[in-house]
């Protein structure tokens, strides 16, 4: 994890080196991030890091990939964690809203439903490892943004 630094991005700090259920750990991982930083800076600047965190994780999977001889290792979590920052950053305010969105957000990255599928199997290298947990993040807010707008009729 220590050789460059891509991997210790990748592999989330070490968060990706947990034995079990290291997308689950990567996924946790966003949550003390988003509340040590959602305070401190504006929606753009939030969207901003993200920005930067995806393409930091493009070039830092993409990297860790090729060392480890597999284009999507389970242990690269960075993807989990760019993408769960970008659904918390639309979650509706509270720790329910957060803990339904963080298993919404692991149910598709687990199942993986079209198109998530699709994309995760053709797209390799880095940014095919980011872009289907952005899908499942996109999944995760129309899900969130539905329950939303039934529980306020």
């Amino acid at each position: 994890m220590l050789q460059h630094p891509a991997h210790l991005i990748a592999l989330g700090g070490g968060a990706g080196l947990v034995p079990r259920a290291p997308g689950t750990v990567g996924t946790l991982l966003a949550v003390p991030l988003y509340w040590g930083w959602a305070a401190q800076f504006s929606l753009q600047i939030q969207l901003v890091l993200i920005a930067l965190g995806f393409v930091a994780g493009i070039w830092a999977c993409g990297r860790t990939g090729r060392a480890l001889g597999v284009s999507d290792h389970g242990g690269m979590v960075w993807d989990e964690v760019v993408a769960f920052l970008l659904v918390l950053v639309f979650t509706p305010q509270g720790l329910v809203w957060q803990v339904f969105a963080f298993l919404l957000f692991r149910l598709f990255d687990i199942v993986k439903p079209q198109p998530i599928r699709y994309y995760d199997r053709t797209l390799h290298g880095g940014f095919g490892v980011m872009f289907d947990d952005l899908l499942a993040a996109g999944y995760t807010l129309l899900v969130l943004a539905l329950a939303r707008a039934l529980l306020t009729v």
